[in-house]
């Protein structure tokens, strides 16, 4: 048999450690190897005991879980399953701690505290599985948050990145990017959309996320993109220069209204156990944008989005898969190019200029024609 997943749960809650400490130790792959009442005492826990994975609470006497996030990353890099209240600081607390390198978190009930836990025990510890397989990083440096110029929608800041690429006139109309990624995805995202110009095509976007943190993850996006982010709206048309990000617990597609993309929000079945599922998005991409689709796979765990995947580039799209170098976890883009759907595999780093180069040399070729 092979060796358990060796678990410390950090949490200020005596009842939190003992439940979410039963719940991992019902695992036959798992144990619970000590708990910790907050970050000082846990670091001592960590050094001594060299855990696989740990469990981390973000709001803790003597160092919240961000700081202390922000140190073992820097200094002892190790997968982090953060445990977030679902509050709306809750939620941003929880962006933070994804771009600091935790790998995924679970959103803890506000109230009915040991059955919410109990009925998110099977969420709980195949979080903790794919942690433990996770390829984890040091965190990277961020830029500082940029704002929008309202007339212009260029970004203010001493950083803002300047891009020489037009995409403008038919091409960026005609033109969807359609991302799906999972476990490592909120950052992966935001390497590609920071790297997007203002007049990019429309991106349509389907990241496995619960209710309650997508607004928080369009907000920080949207933050630091020349491009708008915003959550998806069931309705709404689609448009260039414009990212949208499928609800958490809602399903996300695209439709015609005539020569215009729309939005497709509801309350949809799970596909593939997920909701928002990817499979939903790049199937109805392959449906209604055929070969004007730019597909793009990211980080993730399972197989959601492949079949689709090879649905649209059997329909004429130019899909992108990230690496697996750089992936924190290869399982969707493995499962994307076993199905023969990439077109192709690239580092993170690369796969925005690679598409931004393909746009600028089929912006040319349409100016030629004109």
């Amino acid at each position: 048999m092979s060796r358990k997943i060796r678990v410390i749960v950090v949490d200020d809650s005596a009842l939190v450690r003992s439940l979410l400490a039963e719940i991992i130790n019902r695992q036959r792959d798992m144990e619970c190897i000590g708990t910790a009442n907050d970050p000082l005492i846990a670091r001592e826990m960590i050094r001594e005991m060299n855990p696989d994975v740990i469990t981390l609470d973000v709001e803790m006497p003597r160092m919240d879980g961000i700081d202390f996030l922000g140190r073992l990353m820097r200094l002892r890099p190790m997968p982090v399953v953060m445990i977030s209240t679902l509050t709306e600081r809750g939620a941003e607390v929880t962006m933070k701690a994804l771009e600091l390198g935790a790998v995924d978190f679970v959103a803890k009930p506000r109230v009915g505290l040991s059955s919410g836990l109990n009925e998110l025990a099977t969420q709980i510890v195949e979080k903790i599985r794919v942690a433990a397989v996770a390829q984890v990083r040091r965190a990277p440096v961020q830029s500082p948050t940029r704002s929008h110029s309202p007339a212009t929608g260029s970004v203010d800041g001493a950083h803002a990145p300047t891009h020489t690429t037009t995409l403008l006139g038919r091409l960026s109309t005609e033109k969807l990017i359609c991302i799906g990624a999972s476990t490592g995805g909120t950052e992966a995202i935001r390497e590609v959309l920071m790297q997007m110009p203002a007049d990019s095509p429309a991106i349509v976007i389907t990241q496995h996320m619960p209710p309650g943190f997508t607004t928080s993850f369009a907000a920080r996006l949207n933050g630091l993109c020349q491009i708008t982010v915003k959550e998806a709206t069931n309705g709404e048309r689609i448009l260039p220069g414009h990212a949208y990000i499928a609800p958490g617990g809602k399903q996300f597609h695209i439709a015609r209204s005539g020569a215009n993309y729309v939005a497709v929000v509801d309350d949809g079945p799970p596909v593939n156990r997920h909701k928002p599922s990817v499979e939903v998005l790049f199937k109805s991409a392959a449906g209604v944008a055929g070969r004007n689709v730019f597909g793009i796979m990211l980080t993730g765990m399972g197989n959601d989005g492949a079949a689709a995947m090879r649905e649209m580039k059997d329909a004429g799209s130019y899909n992108y898969v990230q690496d697996e170098a750089s992936c924190i976890v290869f399982g969707m883009p493995r499962e994307a190019i076993a199905h023969g759907a990439a077109d192709e595999v690239l580092p993170l780093t690369q796969i925005a200029p690679a598409l931004i180069a393909k746009l600028r040399g089929a912006t040319d070729r349409l100016h030629h024609r004109i």
